[in-house]
């Protein structure tokens, strides 16, 4: 389709946008000021190119947007004004066509659409921005270079490592070493990898504040970027896996307009690297402090010396805690915790060596009851007893040391709290004022304050 085409569909789209396309510009109404030329341009959320020589290059398999900040020389004007955009092609300037966006308003980003109708693949166009109010218009922005590059790269990149051969068990500590190559393909000028399938989408910008654009260099994300050596090139990165077993890297290749190849993927296995973890105390009851030993696994000590462990708390009366633990010249470490989760104490951890890798988990628990034991003499569990107006008694025993109260409701009746005596008990009396089914829920609390798992207890009053 020549450069002058207009599908029926592509005006429709840009009305729809607030957009026309017409050879001068019809503001919706005066702005405050005289008219000053666009700042901030973008073209498809990235950066502007004024060097005809170094254009940037997009992909339209959609279309392209062109930004512009409008402006009046009137700071504190605000009223609606019009964005004049021209685009051409470079090997023939006079084809230019014009898309003008109304309603702008002066220090917001305005967007023009250029459809990829207009675009022709391989093409460089040049494209420059006007500010127009009431019969004013402002100078034009110096103009903006881009290239079209709809043609995704032909081939997946080849991916070897020297150190962990493919679909076979590796012992882990060493970083993965990957080269990524293009094969001669000199579309390709990058590479794109992940730990995770699908590959991420690429993230060409952020929004800031007045809707402009923040672009983003992907190569500077190099835990996922890597640029090639040269266009058609190879790259070489050394990766630490997020965990060890199977693990898959999952790579492509991507041109100079971000088009990304099919996806390569390279599956290998790694060794349990994990850290070995030791209580003091193998069987700490609930409120006791335990003094556990980290030891790191031989051969990855070894490998890289561990400086550190990171240890994850699961389920505590605070949530879930993670706090590291500085290692020893041997690579052992020594951590105090208090056994204080309700249900019971689950710990992970994992070691750090010298070179950045990162272990397995291993993981440690205990699991505790914390509810009380309910008895009663008169009204006794699941059963019936007693009656209307009859009292009875009924007891509370911890199954943990350190209660000092009891917190209890009977059925729609409030909360009431009793103290605990010496050894951890609490009797209370309860007269019911109806016959039927009832309950009683009751939790116990700890002398650090700490809110216990509470006990349904379920009867009925004769």
């Amino acid at each position: 389709m020549s450069f002058g085409a207009r599908p029926r569909a592509v005006l429709a789209l840009l009305g729809t946008l607030g957009l026309s396309l017409t050879a001068a510009a019809s503001p919706a109404s005066a702005a405050d000021g005289t008219p000053t030329a666009p700042t901030q341009l973008f073209n498809g959320y990235r950066n502007c190119s004024t060097d005809a020589d170094r254009p940037t290059y997009l992909s339209a398999l959609g279309n392209v947007v062109v930004e512009a900040v409008p402006g009046t020389t009137d700071a504190i004007g605000n009223s609606p004004l019009s964005v004049r955009f021209e685009a051409w092609p470079v090997a023939d300037p006079s084809r230019t066509e014009t898309v003008t966006r109304d309603r702008a308003t002066p220090g917001d980003e305005a967007k023009g659409v250029l459809s990829g109708g207009m675009l022709a693949d391989g093409q460089t166009y040049a494209w420059r921005a006007q500010t127009v109010a009431g019969d004013g218009a402002s100078s034009w922005s110096a103009p903006c270079y881009f290239t079209i590059d709809d043609t995704r790269p032909a081939g997946t990149p080849t991916v070897t490592s020297p150190n962990y051969p493919p679909n076979q068990w590796n012992q882990g500590g060493d970083p993965v070493r990957f080269t990524f190559s293009a094969d001669g393909d000199d579309d390709v000028t990058g590479f794109q990898f992940s730990w995770t399938q699908p590959v991420p989408v690429i993230v060409l910008a952020d929004v800031g504040d007045h809707g402009i654009p923040q672009p983003r260099d992907p190569y500077a994300d190099s835990a996922h970027f890597v640029r090639a050596d040269t266009p058609g090139g190879s790259a070489t990165v050394d990766l630490v896996p997020p965990y060890g077993g199977a693990v898959t890297l999952s790579v492509r290749s991507l041109d100079r307009a971000l088009n990304p190849s099919d996806t390569a993927s390279y599956r290998f296995l790694i060794g349990n690297t994990a850290p070995t973890v030791t209580p003091a105390d193998p069987s700490p009851e609930f409120g006791d402090t335990t003094t556990f030993t980290l030891r790191p696994d031989p051969a990855l000590q070894s490998k890289s010396p561990v400086v550190s462990y990171s240890v994850h708390t699961v389920n505590g009366p605070d949530g879930d805690k993670t706090f590291d633990v500085k290692a020893a010249a041997d690579g052992t470490a020594t951590t105090e915790l208090t056994m204080d989760g309700i249900t019971g104490e689950h710990v992970e951890v994992t070691s750090r060596s010298s070179n950045g890798w990162v272990s397995d988990a291993a993981s440690w628990g205990i699991d505790y009851d914390t509810t009380p034991t309910v008895t009663s003499d008169v009204y006794p569990e699941d059963g019936s007893g007693g009656g209307a107006g009859v009292p009875g008694t009924f007891t509370f025993t911890p199954k943990v040391k350190g209660v000092v109260s009891y917190t209890y409701a009977f059925d729609s009746e409030p909360e009431v709290t009793v103290a605990a005596g010496t050894d951890g008990s609490a009797t209370i009396d309860w007269t019911p004022g109806s016959a039927g089914p009832d309950g009683l829920q009751v939790y116990a609390t700890t002398r650090s304050g700490i809110q216990l798992v509470p006990y349904s207890y379920s009867f009925t009053v004769n």
